[in-house]
């Protein structure tokens, strides 16, 4: 009898930023997410927790990490803030439908 075993092994990375992700930290953000994604991880999960404040260049940031995951058949999940001034922004500019949404870490990992 022929027995195949397949191990699959799937990388997810969790980034949680600390801090404001505005114009002034968007940057290191951005960096090192676009380090991770040239790295090969394509799954994702943003935990913004403790993410006070969301500008447009934080959002940006996202959005482009979520083109390039997609682009190479990742994706990645956001963790909601639980700040609701962060929430707010995301909701009113419609993240919380372009993106997985979930109230954890653990359970973004889970969606994928």
């Amino acid at each position: 009898m022929e027995i195949i075993i397949t191990d699959h092994v799937v990388r997810i990375v969790v980034v949680a930023p600390q801090d404001r992700v505005d114009a002034f930290s968007a940057g290191e953000l951005r960096e090192r997410l676009d380090q991770l994604l040239a790295e090969g991880t394509s799954m994702l999960v943003i935990d913004l927790g403790n993410v006070p404040f969301l500008d447009s260049a934080g959002l940006a940031v996202l959005v482009s990490a979520l083109k390039r995951a997609r682009q190479a058949n990742g994706d990645v999940k956001l963790v909601w803030p639980k700040e609701e001034a962060a929430r707010r922004i995301l909701r009113l500019t419609r993240f919380d439908r372009v993106f997985s949404m979930a109230d954890t870490a653990e359970a973004a990992i889970s969606s994928f």
